[in-house]
């Protein structure tokens, strides 16, 4: 019978715990590792409609992006939504795993998700950390290239490759070829993207003055959403675990989706 621990251990030898940001919490947030497991739950945030979701479903455990616990708690009640998803796993036998900063910077996870989604080509990752088990370069920022066009086709290809509702943008003055992405709030790495050559950045929870600093630059800046830059890689997540875990049912929330709307 498989266990948390041994979905905790592909996790892991996914996104090593050592790729983590120090300041990140990630791994087995709630429950047991010799908990048996026939159905995972798949998602980018453990909110409590996505626990309640789990225990609809059957599932035994979450795997998410985004930890169950961030911040760190000084009470376990019903009067906040992080508690009560919390309550609610616990009340239903549910473990919860996560990984995340890992996941960032892992090779295969969110951010060469991100440029496979983009149709980046000869994808590199900018200033790699070191090198993992197998050789391969991790760290968080990726770039690649795409053929030359003109910007306002590439937010095109983005919206409609990110299922976007709206993008914001700082309009560089270059046309794009080279682009950075950095899923998630990465925007403060942009000198990074532009050391890198890149003439395209996409991240997201981009500042205000952010955008004035990238048009000084010369350097697009695009703000594509914290959820559609990161959400693919659920598919990703999906997949290892299904043909790592055949015995063992895997499904993507249907009730997870980006809060943040545009009129």
């Amino acid at each position: 019978m498989t266990t948390v621990g041994d979905v905790l251990q592909l996790i892991e030898s996914l996104a090593p715990r050592y790729m983590k940001m120090d300041w990140d919490n990630v791994g087995l947030l709630c429950g047991s590792s010799k908990q048996p497991v026939t159905k995972i739950l798949v998602a980018l945030d453990p909110f409590e409609h996505v626990c309640k979701e789990a225990s609809d479903i059957g599932a035994q455990l979450i795997v998410t992006h985004h930890p169950l616990i961030f911040r760190p708690l000084h009470a376990l009640t019903d009067d906040t939504a992080t508690s009560r998803g919390i309550l609610h796993l616990c009340s239903h036998g549910i473990s919860a795993i996560n990984a995340h900063t890992n996941l960032d910077c892992a090779p295969g996870g969110v951010n060469d998700v991100l440029a496979c989604t983009l149709g980046l080509k000869n994808v590199q990752v900018i200033h790699p950390e070191g090198v993992d088990e197998a050789g391969r370069p991790w760290g968080l920022l990726r770039c690649g290239e795409v053929s030359q066009q003109s910007l306002e086709d590439f937010l095109s290809v983005v919206k409609e490759n990110l299922h976007c509702e709206g993008l914001r943008y700082a309009d560089g003055g270059v046309s794009v070829h080279k682009v950075a992405v950095g899923g998630g709030s990465c925007a403060g790495e942009m000198q990074d993207a532009l050391d890198a050559g890149c003439d395209t950045f996409v991240t997201a929870d981009i500042k205000y003055n952010q955008f004035w600093d990238a048009k000084e630059m010369g350097l697009n800046l695009i703000d594509a959403g914290h959820f559609p830059t990161e959400n693919p890689v659920c598919a990703y997540l999906a997949e290892q675990l299904s043909s790592a875990f055949p015995e063992i049912a895997v499904e993507i929330s249907k009730t997870h989706a980006d809060c943040m709307k545009f009129f």
